[in-house]
């Protein structure tokens, strides 16, 4: 790996961490959420009709990823209104490659590795221990299966999206395409638990959360770049470090409480999704 794309996958990594600090510090992350989807579908519209049309058979992995890409925005907005970023993302993002590893193993038969096998309960000690600190800090206890669920939805289309890129043969227009039927599917959803109320917001909210749908659909285009210049495994393990990210944007800008404990859990989570993925 080049210098030049390893820097990039860590800017891809602070990318990440920043639009979900900009989704917890907004007034109602649901309206943040939604907004961020919208610009996303937007974007994903402009480059969708600028490439080949995907198949038919195309279309099927990218309707399962839209619903799993809805439910994964759903649960995270649900648990950042329970609990701080410095505790929801760590579990949210952590949890996510311990699930994927295990479904590959169980449903897939791939081969685990020794290392995988610590990765996953190094992980699991990690996550533990986050969880940990949601019911001995007086923080809501909701946050964690909220969590949990946004981490199995990330499992569900990481593992969809990385066989649909594949049947596809062009990630841009697949990525693009997904993008539009998250839009499609998240929608009417918050509209139907929020009403319309959840679209009402002041222009400075919408600049906001449209700059973050910029943040993570760059940081998304940057990681897919990477791994047609370096080897994915190192670029999926490097991104992680956007989990480090957001427990300090969490503490130093948005006023999180930190204590030893949850630097422990954090560090764990980053070390134990390194050795699932190397």
């Amino acid at each position: 790996m080049t210098l030049f794309v390893f820097l990039s996958v860590l800017f891809a990594a602070f990318l990440h961490a920043l639009w979900n600090a900009v989704i917890k510090s907004g007034t109602s992350k649901m309206t943040g959420v939604l907004i961020l989807t919208l610009v996303q579908a937007c974007i994903g519209l402009g480059i969708g009709l600028s490439r080949p049309f995907p198949d038919a058979t195309v279309w099927l992995w990218l309707l399962g990823s839209g619903v799993f890409h809805s439910g994964y925005k759903l649960f995270l907005g649900f648990a950042y209104e329970q609990g701080d970023l410095s505790r929801v993302y760590p579990i949210a993002r952590g949890a996510a490659p311990m699930i994927v590893t295990l479904i590959s193993v169980a449903a897939l038969a791939d081969i685990i590795a020794p290392a995988e096998f610590l990765g996953i309960f190094v992980l699991g000690c990690g996550i533990a221990l986050m969880a940990r600190g949601a019911f001995f800090n007086g923080e809501s206890r909701r946050l964690v299966p909220l969590a949990l669920g946004s981490a199995a939805m990330t499992a569900g289309y990481s593992l969809v999206d990385g066989l649909g890129a594949r049947v596809s043969g062009d990630a841009v227009a697949y990525v693009a395409w997904l993008f539009v039927l998250d839009a499609a599917f998240f929608t009417p959803v918050c509209l139907g638990l929020r009403g319309s109320v959840v679209l009402r917001a002041p222009l400075r909210d919408w600049l906001r959360n449209g700059a973050a749908a910029l943040a993570s659909y760059g940081a998304y285009a940057i990681a897919v770049w990477a791994m047609t210049q370096a080897p994915i495994a190192l670029v999926t393990a490097l991104r992680e470090t956007s989990i480090l990210f957001a427990v300090l944007i969490g503490w130093l800008a948005l006023g999180d409480r930190m204590d030893r404990a949850k630097a422990a859990a954090a560090l764990m989570i980053v070390l134990g999704v390194v050795l699932t993925r190397l």
